[in-house]
């Protein structure tokens, strides 16, 4: 399918349309001012060997100042072999007419893909989603998809063109993470378009593409490897491991701990925010990550011992802190302190996420159900 982007509005007036297509208002906003008009279309037969089918029409769509024109729409039908008939394609033809001709039809956009996204995706949507994920998704526009969709209108990008360009990342040798990556974020881009009036529909939604392999092994640690590491470890990280190992906690949601978040004489760390790797607090990862999480007895001792050790606290003040009295940077510890002494004892490259499988682990040794796991890592689902 295709447009000529030929606008023209002979039959109708230009007149404004109020700011950024906000949902139904537009939506209603712009039925009332399109004026319905029957129409059949065209048919035409196209190519020599392989001949097909190309219907033509008339649409109302959006220009890129807000303002209603005409687009002339050619679509191909199918090939003559399996619509033998005019009479076939006619019928084809006119279901495809039929939202425009009873009025149901929506004019949509003809707003390139890079405007949507710097004009309005960016400062309306961007700023909302957590700092991490933020800056993935950035990342991500910048770097692959608006390279390549970037001068496409809104209303042309298709199922097709989408699962196209997906399958060939994937054969240029992008992980699957890093394809699931892009869908993700070409997905929440086009969403917002559908939610906000520019496009019919959201083109990425059921795209399937297989299954989902890990970047890299997963490392998890021996209790013996653990002991070792300890063993070796510095103050504050020595600490910082045997709480990820022993509570599970995602290196962010600990870091972001305040004492008023660690209740000793019940024996429990209630999970309220996290941290990025460059300070900024937010909201837990999912709903299920705002937790309480039990804690043992090592755990409490752990606690003590090292809150004998802090100079000057309140309940506010964060557990672990760099000298500035701000948050630890764990992108900074992971590779100056735990890559470092990993290697120097001889052990697997641990992450702080390792920690987290090796709690997992751990849990399961123990006989610990799955729905109990879930509940003290905060899993969303099993």
């Amino acid at each position: 399918s295709g447009a000529e982007l030929v606008l023209d509005s002979p039959q109708l007036k230009d007149r404004l349309l109020p700011d950024a297509g906000r949902g139904e208002r537009t939506t209603r906003r712009v039925q009332e001012m399109v004026r319905r008009k029957f129409q059949s279309g065209s048919l035409f037969k196209r190519g020599k060997r392989r001949k097909l089918w190309v219907a033509r029409w008339w649409e109302d769509m959006i220009r890129p100042d807000n303002s209603l024109g005409r687009v002339r729409r050619s679509e191909v039908l199918g090939p003559v072999s399996e619509i033998p008939s005019q009479r076939e394609a006619r019928k084809l033809l006119e279901a495809r007419l039929r939202p425009i001709n009873q009025g149901t039809h929506r004019p949509q956009s003809t707003l390139h893909f890079e405007q949507f996204v710097r004009d309005h995706w960016e400062p309306g949507v961007l700023p909302l989603l957590k700092p991490s994920s933020a800056k993935w998704y950035g990342l991500l526009l910048r770097r692959h998809v608006l390279p390549f969709f970037g001068r496409m209108p809104l209303c042309e990008i298709q199922r097709k063109e989408v699962q196209t360009y997906l399958v060939g990342k994937r054969k240029a040798g992008c992980s699957s993470s890093h394809v699931h990556g892009l869908r993700t974020v070409l997905s929440k881009v086009l969403q917002t378009a559908l939610e906000w009036g520019y496009v019919e529909s959201n083109p990425v939604r059921g795209i399937r593409l297989g299954g989902y392999a890990p970047v890299r092994e997963v490392v998890v640690l021996s209790p013996q490897q653990v002991q070792q590491l300890l063993a070796a470890l510095p103050e504050p990280c020595r600490t910082i491991v045997l709480l990820l190992v022993l509570t599970g906690l995602r290196i962010g949601e600990l870091l972001a701990l305040r004492w008023k978040h660690v209740d000793l004489s019940r024996g429990v760390i209630r999970v309220q925010e996290t941290v990025s790797a460059n300070g900024c607090f937010g909201t837990p990862k999912t709903r299920s990550s705002k937790r309480d999480v039990p804690m043992s007895a090592p755990v409490i001792e752990a606690l003590l011992s090292y809150q004998q050790r802090c100079d000057k606290y309140d309940a506010g003040t964060l557990l672990f802190t760099s000298r500035n009295r701000t948050p630890l940077n764990y992108t900074h510890l992971l590779a100056r302190v735990l890559h470092p002494m990993c290697k120097r004892l001889g052990l697997p490259p641990a992450t702080w996420h390792s920690f987290r499988h090796t709690h997992g682990t751990l849990l399961g040794e123990v006989g610990e159900s799955l729905r109990t796991a879930q509940a003290i890592l905060g899993h969303s689902d099993l």
